[in-house]
């Protein structure tokens, strides 16, 4: 459900000074209808500095705030009437600094709802305390000492976790609504898919694979080695994405290069049959484009040449892989750019920051008018998070709207699109450039955002 690629600015794992990729993410050249937030029920929160992904559900949304005095806490706002439930501190052990800060996770449904997080509490030899408290009143529940962790995250009903992340004894576990573990797998796993009856976890080790496994007993339903599909030699400093059409995961593998000069790590995307881990499509020496929907909601990537240099522009159909639009490299512009696009994702737009940009219709490959609204990465070179006791954290990045025929920055734009937000029960809850929680209940059901859930 995560999304992991590194632009220095968003949930990441590849080193900022890899210009070639940071390069064709970023743009540069060398879902839910959109309301403002007076418009429909919404709020924005006030008394925290919202620097993860916010997480909603079961009436309440949860997010990793940074305090004046650089420590962490996890806020809880009711979802409904934005007011802040409770806080309380929270840190991070053992979780890799492109990876971003931490989020909680919200489990449970509404009445029995939990909310989890990393506490700052050292017993004995553990370095924190995982706590599990009530989602509405802060009231603690359990806790189980942690030695290094990415963080937990929810799992269908229970609350899954590779804990020992930097010891050679890593394991991914499941733990239920009391907190004891139902089952664990050796190594570590991040969930990228999980209902009432299964998990599909991403098994991170020098060869990666997807493996469902049955949520209550953890017995394996099927296992995908993932070089299957983009190839050997996978590296997963590049970043990875992936999401659920309900039937088929499709997955995203980035790129890496070890050294300048040297050739690009396998990568590329796939689709995997839910049911049986089998191949439904693959497509290789493609690259996934920033920002972007989750893979599950819009698939637009740019091509590689077989000579290593960038190609077009081709949209993809989640479900069959298949291209349903193409733009040749000839269209972008020769002088810098940012890749926006407006909230329906009709338009691949070239954005020149404070210069007259284009677009060009994902249909026809035409040339769109400029004049129109677009949406782009607020910065591509944000500030470092100043946490105490870490380093090389960024938060969450943030959208903004620019006009793409001036290429300047639209002023009280409302909401970003669904696409980039996805939504909970019909609320979509972000983070703007000023670390300002907002919500907004303008859409139906639930989607998945360019974070993921």
């Amino acid at each position: 459900m995560a999304s992991h690629t590194r632009v220095r600015l968003q949930n990441a794992i590849i080193p900022a000074q890899i210009a070639v990729i940071t390069a064709v993410l970023a743009g540069c050249s060398t879902g839910a209808s959109t309301k403002g937030a007076e418009a429909a029920q919404g709020w924005s929160g006030t008394g925290v500095n919202a620097v993860s992904r916010p997480v909603a559900g079961a009436g309440v949304t949860a997010v990793t705030g940074l305090r004046p005095d650089g420590t962490l806490e996890t806020s809880v706002f009711d979802l409904a009437k934005g007011h802040r439930l409770w806080a309380k501190p929270a840190t991070m052990v053992g979780r890799l600094s492109g990876m971003g800060v931490q989020p909680p996770a919200v489990v449970g449904s509404a009445g029995s709802a939990l909310v989890v997080s990393l506490e700052p509490e050292k017993t004995g030899k553990w370095k924190a305390t995982l706590v599990a408290r009530d989602a509405h009143t802060g009231v603690q529940k359990w806790t189980r000492p942690v030695d290094s962790t990415f963080g937990p995250v929810r799992c269908g009903t229970l609350v899954c976790m590779s804990e020992f992340t930097a010891r050679k004894n890593a394991r991914f576990v499941a733990l239920g609504a009391d907190g004891k573990m139902r089952w664990n797998m050796p190594g570590i796993g991040e969930v990228e898919y999980a209902d009432a009856t299964k998990v599909v976890a991403f098994r991170m080790a020098k060869h990666p694979t997807l493996e469902a496994r049955d949520l209550k007993s953890g017995k394996v339903l099927w296992t995908f080695p993932v070089e299957k599909a983009v190839g050997p030699g996978v590296n997963l400093s590049g970043g990875w994405a992936f999401g659920s059409l309900g039937n088929v995961l499709v997955g995203y593998l980035a790129p890496y290069q070890p050294l300048k000069g040297k050739a690009l790590t396998a990568f590329g995307f796939f689709g995997l049959d839910m049911a049986t881990g089998k191949p439904a499509w693959i497509r290789k020496h493609l690259l996934r484009v920033y920002p972007s929907a989750n893979p599950s909601v819009a698939l637009i990537t740019r091509e590689v040449t077989p000579q290593g240099g960038y190609g077009g522009f081709e949209q993809l159909d989640p479900a069959t892989g298949r291209t349903t639009a193409t733009i040749p490299a000839t269209k972008a512009p020769k002088s810098a750019w940012w890749l926006a696009f407006p909230a329906d994702l009709s338009t691949l737009g070239f954005l020149s920051q404070n210069k007259p940009g284009s677009a060009f219709d994902l249909h026809s490959a035409a040339q769109a008018k400029a004049k129109q609204r677009a949406w782009s990465f607020c910065t591509v070179d944000p500030a470092e998070l100043k946490i105490t006791g870490q380093r090389g954290f960024f938060p969450i990045a943030p959208l903004c709207a620019y006009d793409l025929s001036t290429g300047k920055k639209i002023e009280s734009p409302g909401a970003p699109p669904g696409w980039y937000t996805g939504a909970v029960d019909g609320w979509r809850v972000w983070r703007d450039e000023r670390g300002v929680l907002h919500a907004l209940k303008d859409a139906n059901g639930t989607t998945p955002g360019m974070y993921g859930f």
